[in-house]
């Protein structure tokens, strides 16, 4: 990972959304609730021709990759931070899994999230440890640790030390750069290796 990426966007002309380059931080909340944007592996999901996330190859992430939305696009590629409390995750509370907006990898789970009060979703821990990975972020004249997605290697946000919990961490992630995956809806898009997080979830056909 010695690729170097600028943390600001070129966005000109994009005015449905506003980026922030800095990661996050705790804001006060608004009474405005985006509504979750579509996704690239969503809609190639729908139409029944999704290959399962672990066999997809790096030309099929290219592709959804080039179908992103600016706001999606922006955050995974460009390492842009979306508005706090103007995203469709950080007050989600439906039970489900959180997968990477490109490649349908799984990142992280409801049973981990909790209201950290910052606008953004946060988790405790990734899903399985594998599933990110971190690096230090010296932009903007402050020292963090970034997390990207395995698979893809988008970038989803930062990790902090107070979190709850015995791991103390509090992983702050981009709802631009996850898809929710429903707990009911596990099995049919191919997640069914997770249904041991939520016994007795009845599972759509």
């Amino acid at each position: 990972m010695s690729r170097t990426r600028s943390l600001t966007p070129t966005l000109a002309g994009i005015a449905s959304f506003a980026l922030l380059p800095a990661g996050c931080r705790p804001q006060e909340p608004s009474s405005t609730t985006a509504t979750p944007s579509s996704s690239p592996m969503s809609a190639v999901a729908a139409s029944g021709s999704a290959p399962s996330w672990s066999r997809m190859t790096e030309q099929q992430i290219d592709d959804i990759k080039s179908r992103l939305t600016p706001e999606q696009r922006a955050v995974t590629q460009q390492d842009a931070t979306e508005r706090p409390f103007h995203n469709p995750y950080w007050d989600n509370h439906e039970p489900g899994i959180y997968v990477d907006v490109v490649s349908g990898e799984p990142l992280f789970s409801s049973t981990d999230k909790y209201d950290s009060g910052t606008g953004w979703p946060s988790f405790t821990r990734p899903i399985e440890p594998d599933r990110v990975m971190s690096r230090e972020d010296d932009t903007l004249g402050m020292s963090r640790t970034e997390v990207r997605s395995s698979r893809a290697d988008s970038h989803l946000g930062h990790v902090f030390d107070d979190g709850p919990g015995p791991g103390g961490q509090r992983y702050c992630i981009n709802s631009a750069a996850m898809r929710f995956i429903p707990a009911s809806r596990l099995a049919a898009e191919g997640y069914g290796k997770y249904l041991y997080l939520f016994p007795g979830v009845k599972q759509e056909p």
